[in-house]
This record gives structure tokens, C-alpha cells and sequence, in this order.
């Protein structure tokens, strides 16, 4: 459950990061999964961690700019 809590908050804080210049809700939402399932990966993750992250990371980016944590381009 600490490995999924961490990288659940490593998406949260990366995938946010980098989601001003991306234009549409699927790229940021690929770009958050990338970012979930590497975090995962790198905290040394179960395949099952890393997909529960990876889904995270999805949601988070896909989300972003409705919850105002990054701006609509268009």
C-alpha cells in the first residue's frame, strides 16, 4: 500500500508539472499514465502498482485543466 500511496503522489506532482504546454485532455492523460507507471517503476512497483499508477497519472492529466491546475490552450 506505500509503494501505490507513493506513486500515486509522484504523479501527482510530476504529471501536473509538465501539463501547461500539452493542448488536449489525451495527451495529458497518455502523458500522466507515462509518468505513473515510470514513477512506479523507479520506486521498484509490482505490476499491479504500476497500473494502478499508471491509470492515476491517466486521470490526474486528463483532469488537469478542469480542476485548474493547468491552462487550456484553446
Amino acid at each position: 500500500m506505500f509503494k501505490t500511496t507513493s506513486a500515486l503522489a509522484l504523479i501527482a506532482v510530476l504529471g501536473v508539472a509538465g501539463c501547461d504546454n500539452i493542448d488536449t485532455d489525451g495527451e495529458r492523460a497518455l502523458v500522466g499514465a507515462g509518468i505513473g507507471a515510470a514513477g512506479s517503476a523507479a520506486l521498484g512497483g509490482d505490476d499491479r502498482d504500476t497500473a494502478t499508477a499508471a491509470l492515476g497519472g491517466a486521470v490526474a492529466g486528463a483532469l488537469a485543466d478542469d480542476v485548474g491546475l493547468a491552462r487550456r490552450s484553446r
